[in-house]
Order: C-alpha cells, then sequence, then structure tokens
C-alpha cells in the first residue's frame, strides 16, 4: 500500500511511519518531512495532495489547541485550535477524498481528553470531541468505498517523560501506532479506536 502519513515527524507520526514497514511511506510534515504541509492552510493541504498524487491511505496525526484554564482562554485561542487540529483534519478529509483510491482509507486523530477532560482541557477536549463527530458523519458520505476512522490516543510515555512526569502512566508511541495500521489495514469504518496495550 501507499501511505500518506501527515505529521510524520512527530512522537505518534514516527512511530506510525515505522509501523507502516514494507508498505510506501509518503512523509509529510510542517517540520523536516519529504514534503512539507500545513494543516491549518487549506491550500496547503490541496497542493501536497496534488504533489503526491494517488494513495491507498493517509493518517493524519497533526494539529495542536490551545492548553488554559477556561477563564483564560481567549476568542484567539478558540478560533486557533479550531483553526489547527479540528479543521485541519476535517480538511485533510474532505480534500483526501479525491487522492485516496477506491476502497481506501482517511485516518485522523482526536485523543483522550474528549471522553476524560482535565483543568484547562477546555479547547482541546472540544477539538477531539469534534473530530469524532465529524468522522462517524463523513463516513457515512465518503465516495467510492473510502473509509473514515479516528483514533483516539490516550496520554503517550513519550509525551508524558517530555512534560516531567511518569511516562507509566501512558501508553508507548509504538504501541499506539498499531492502532493506525488496524485502522490503515482493517475494515472500520466510522470508527472511534482507542489504543490499549492488548
Amino acid at each position: 500500500m501507499r501511505v500518506l502519513v501527515i505529521g510524520a515527524t512527530g512522537t505518534i507520526g514516527k512511530a506510525v511511519v515505522a509501523a507502516l514497514k514494507g508498505h510506501e511511506v509518503v512523509q509529510a510534515s510542517h517540520e523536516k518531512a519529504a514534503e512539507k504541509v500545513d494543516i491549518t492552510d487549506p491550500r496547503s493541504i490541496r497542493e501536497l495532495y496534488q504533489r503526491v498524487g494517488k494513495v491507498d491511505a493517509v493518517v493524519c496525526a497533526a494539529g495542536g489547541g490551545a492548553w488554559k484554564p477556561l477563564a483564560s482562554l481567549t476568542d484567539a485561542d478558540f478560533a486557533s485550535s479550531l483553526r489547527d487540529k479540528l479543521m485541519g483534519q476535517v480538511n485533510v478529509v474532505r480534500y483526501g477524498f479525491d487522492t485516496v483510491r477506491d476502497g481506501g482509507s482517511l485516518t485522523v486523530t482526536s485523543g483522550v481528553l474528549a471522553d476524560s477532560p482535565m483543568p484547562g482541557s477546555a479547547a482541546v477536549s472540544l477539538v477531539n470531541a469534534g473530530l469524532e463527530g465529524f468522522t462517524r458523519a463523513a463516513a457515512l458520505e465518503a465516495p467510492r468505498g473510502i473509509r473514515v476512522n479516528v483514533v483516539s490516543p490516550p496520554w503517550v510515555s513519550e509525551t508524558l517523560k517530555a512534560m516531567g512526569q511518569d511516562p507509566s502512566h501512558g501508553l508507548p508511541a509504538d504501541v499506539v501506532a498499531r492502532s493506525y495500521v488496524e485502522s490503515v489495514t482493517g475494515k472500520a469504518s466510522g470508527a472511534v479506536i482507542k489504543p490499549s496495550a492488548r
């Protein structure tokens, strides 16, 4: 399979690229990667698809949101969170339909804060829950047998460690990556896939 991985230089993205060994993987990121893309810019996404050409699957593990107490979140914080992780990935799906081959798949990334919010997560929880709702709806209208799924990772061990917290409370990125492979190679559509250590 030919798989485009957006966010390929991030913690999860790198693990997904490694987990897709044996497939042809095209790496894209806003940082150093084979292909540059800024998912906050619709034109950048469309240009990426034009450059890359037909693929069997797209995985997006990119995007972020504001992390602040609710009382401190500004209109700009909400707008940037919606433009980045939410609409960025919505547009990866919308524009991706023309690039993904018949029967292929598009996989985006939400996160545990959709179901288990915590203080400071209002904007991120909003974005993650929105992505999950969008995915369920988009899967119903995807053309030509294309599947649309969202992976909802728990806290990732490597991220916790980088934040100076106990990594044992998270799941290693290589374990999380298995769920993306499951989405790419499986048959589910409209699913919220939650990685586990199984």
